[in-house]
């Protein structure tokens, strides 16, 4: 018999079958040692900005028929394109009227309980409602209003918009899930949508703790000091809402739902003549108080009350919602090939010339800018979203512009201030200028130094979690916005001393399990032994493998989670053939080792 060569029976040698690895799960520590290191420098960074490959033939090479017919298909994208964006920015405004529909009266009852002097309580409050009417820019209004009307002091309305920032993360959570079938694009999309989460919450546990502990010790918090310096003495003014984006969208969905928003703002205020009233407009009119006219939109006059109407158009702006994003994401890929479109990715994420440090400053400028045109932070970081997943902007470029959004909200709180006129005037442009003043701060601790750019490594942690483990992202959406919120929330209920037994243990154990991971990572030498790794835990106290087995052997989850892994893995193969990337055996081990997937 003829010997073969060892490099020839690597290259002959059959695929590993991973199929027949017991219960379908990798050992990826043994993989990775069996692959040859000189393979390392090839793996794939599943957070770079790959140049994509145009296998489509040359404009010389094409016959004045094949010229013809790529413009006019270029042409059907850039105008599906639009009217799917249109289109996406219409369902944002339907998911956010059905929201505050099935919430209806409990909205404005949840600013009138007798707790909202405490200020953990006014925090989740902030989070909750915002949560329930889909809009940043709703609640602080409502906030603004409250303390125009007296019903709020400037101190007990600093948590509540303090909340109203971690709320209002949650739409672009939810956009993140329509790319949940290829594993890199939602590894990046649900990054991209929870860098905004990781900044929001880190920049409301740092001031809420200094803003309480400033205001036990000396009286006033820091934001509440700092806004009433510069608002000091100011005169009444007066302003009238700006329409930008609602402009265009507005002819559209004002065919099918109008509410009237002052109901809403009447039931925060607790008027009791707006008890039984409906957030469905019955009146159209110019001038509503003194005239009336019939509405004629698609719900108008309906014999529905608010639950259902909401209920059904919840159902309608999920699905133009997910429709609109998956067309988007589908004309994303096919477009974003080819010379053109490399030269379009680098220049999005290329640094200013001389002067690289100062394109996150231009990106956060740019994202201000952007949110006060639409008028709405949850539209543009919602845009932002699926164009990371596709790869053509970086985790590290979003950043900023998505800390630029937070400004551009603040700006409807302070129309809302200058809409108010009299004594209490300068405290609701206070109020108002709080929401700015948190903003700018945490940008201030959370970007100019690279190393406290926490919010960046987090997203990325959690979307390499939720790459893995699909069912997290479900999971973190529940736990983030409803369930923590309400947990700390019937914990405040007890007074300080329940705050105090409960919460502060759990802030030891938290703050303690990150201080050992960093030191396990950085020094440690310095750690006793046992504490190298966290393998003397049992395994569900430090791993999420137990909860995926449980999830996995759920029958109802069987079929999906094969039919999604199935259809990952065609994605992604065809991913790597047009990107002609050589993968090592461990990189395509990890590639299929989804366990909840299985």
């Amino acid at each position: 018999m003829f010997a073969v060569h060892p490099k020839e029976a690597e290259a002959t040698a059959p695929p590993p079958n991973y199929d027949d690895v017991p219960n379908k799960k990798l050992d990826l520590d043994t993989l990775e040692r069996g692959t040859d290191s000189s393979h390392s420098s090839q793996a794939v960074d599943p957070w770079a900005i790959a140049d994509l490959v145009d296998n489509s033939p040359k404009w010389s090479e094409l016959t004045t028929s094949g010229k013809v017919k790529r413009v006019v298909v270029n042409v059907a994208k850039v105008v599906t394109g639009l009217g799917l964006l249109y289109l996406f920015v219409c369902s944002l405004d339907f998911l956010s009227s059905s929201f505050r529909l099935i919430a209806g009266k409990a909205t404005g009852d949840i600013f009138q309980g007798p707790f909202l002097g405490n200020p953990v309580v006014g925090l989740m409050i902030g989070i909750l409602v915002t949560v329930l009417v889909q809009s940043s820019s709703t609640s602080t209004s409502i906030v603004v209003s409250m303390v125009g009307a007296n019903i709020l002091e400037v101190p007990q309305a600093i948590p509540i918009i303090m909340g109203a920032n971690v709320g209002t993360s949650v739409t672009n959570t939810l956009v993140s899930f329509t790319q949940m079938g290829n594993r890199n694009e939602f590894r990046r999309a649900f990054a991209a949508a929870t860098v905004h989460d990781m900044f929001n919450w880190l920049t409301v546990i740092t001031l809420f703790i200094v803003e309480e502990v400033l205001r036990g010790t000396v009286g006033q918090g820091y934001l509440e000091y700092v806004s009433y310096e510069v608002t000091k003495g100011l005169a009444g003014a007066s302003a009238s809402e700006i329409k930008l984006l609602t402009v265009i969208t507005d002819p559209f969905t004002q065919l099918v739902i109008q509410l009237n928003k002052t109901v809403l703002d009447e039931w925060a205020l607790g008027n009791e003549n707006f008890d039984n009233a409906s957030l469905v407009k019955i009146n159209c009119a110019a001038k509503p108080k003194t005239d009336f006219e019939d509405c004629h939109f698609l719900f108008a006059n309906t014999s529905m009350n608010d639950l259902a109407i909401g209920l059904i158009l919840l159902a309608i702006s999920l699905v133009l919602l997910c429709g609109c994003l998956v067309g988007l994401v589908k004309i994303l890929n096919s477009a974003m090939k080819g010379s053109m479109a490399n030269v379009i990715k680098k220049v999005i994420n290329a640094d200013i010339p001389y002067v690289p440090w100062l394109t996150g400053y231009l990106a956060i400028l740019v994202g201000a800018g952007m949110t006060f045109l639409v008028q709405s932070s949850s539209v543009f970081t919602s845009a932002l979203t699926p164009l990371v997943g596709v790869g053509v902007i970086t985790i590290e470029r979003v950043y900023p512009l998505t800390l630029g959004s937070n400004i551009g909200t603040t700006t409807t709180a302070l129309i809302a201030a200058l809409a108010t006129t009299g004594a209490r005037f300068q405290n609701t442009l206070q109020i108002s200028l709080c929401h700015l003043l948190f903003n700018v701060t945490g940008i201030l601790l959370f970007y100019p130094i690279p190393f406290m750019r926490f919010p960046i490594a987090m997203a990325k942690s959690l979307g390499e979690t939720t790459a893995k483990y699909r069912w997290f992202a479900i999971a973190y959406l529940v736990g983030m916005f409803l369930l923590l919120p309400a947990f700390v929330m019937g914990v405040s209920f007890g007074g300080d001393a329940a705050i105090i037994g409960v919460m502060v243990p759990i802030g030891i154990i938290i703050v303690a399990v990150v201080v050992i991971t960093v030191l396990q990572r950085k020094y440690p030498k310095i750690l006793p032994k046992f504490l190298h790794t966290w393998k003397f835990l049992p395994l569900w106290m430090r791993s999420l493998e137990p909860m995926d087995r449980l999830i996995s052997n759920v029958n109802c989850c069987k079929a999906c989670c094969k039919c999604c892994r199935d259809e990952s893995l065609e994605q992604e193969s065809t991913s790597e053939t047009a990107l002609a990337t050589v993968t090592t055996g461990s990189e395509k081990a990890k590639g299929i080792d989804n366990p909840s997937f299985s």
